[in-house]
């Protein structure tokens, strides 16, 4: 396994290690559990992207690695995203909403390039995937981390809450966005040889 899958690797074995330093919030003094997963988050956030450019410039690239890329990145944010609405302590009903509009849209997008690859088409990452991306890695951490700074700083949660509140609800947009122009993009992917759509 090469360096580039390594790092890819990495951040699905930090995922469970976010997990479990989350739920240890109570149980470790200070509230300090939800800060030390939110560093872990961060950490593991930060390696995406490198290993991509690492395997590109080293000519490193392969099938493996676009797989591990890929889902590594899925799983990171879909059980972070999971852990704030499970944790949330304002606007529960309306994180959890939205949270599951991000783990639809993964699972769309996640179909429709496993229909693409079986016709031996690679669907790229668009633009509005990416921005959203950018949102989901700023409101992530601020979500999980806000009760834990709330009660060390004595800040009224309310306000750190919904300033992550603000980037998941326009990540949630952005979502959106980017399944429907997906969709849009790719509509031939969904359809037969003979010009049918694939849906049953």
């Amino acid at each position: 396994m090469n360096l580039p899958n390594r790092i890819s690797l990495s951040r699905i074995i930090l995922t469970p290690v976010m997990m479990v330093l989350f739920l240890l919030d109570g149980v470790i003094p200070y509230r300090i559990g939800p800060l030390l997963a939110t560093l872990v988050f961060l950490i593991a956030a930060a390696t995406d992207g490198i290993d991509g450019h690492i395997a590109r410039s080293r000519g490193l690239v392969t099938t493996l690695g676009k797989f591990l890329d890929s889902i590594a990145d899925k799983i990171l944010c879909t059980v972070a995203f999971v852990l704030i609405a499970f944790a949330a302590p304002v606007l529960r009903v309306w994180v959890a909403a939205l949270v599951c509009v991000h783990i639809a849209r993964d699972l769309i997008i996640s179909a429709l390039r496993q229909i693409a690859a079986s016709k031996g088409i690679v669907l790229a990452a668009d633009m509005w995937g990416k921005i959203k991306a950018v949102a989901d890695y700023i409101a992530i951490p601020l979500l999980m981390a806000a009760p834990a700074i709330s009660a060390l700083a004595g800040i009224d949660v309310i306000y750190l809450y919904a300033t992550g509140f603000a980037f998941l609800a326009l990540a949630t947009l952005l979502s959106v966005i980017s399944a429907v122009h997906y969709l849009v993009r790719n509509k031939e992917v969904l359809k037969d040889a003979d010009g049918n759509s694939t849906a049953e």
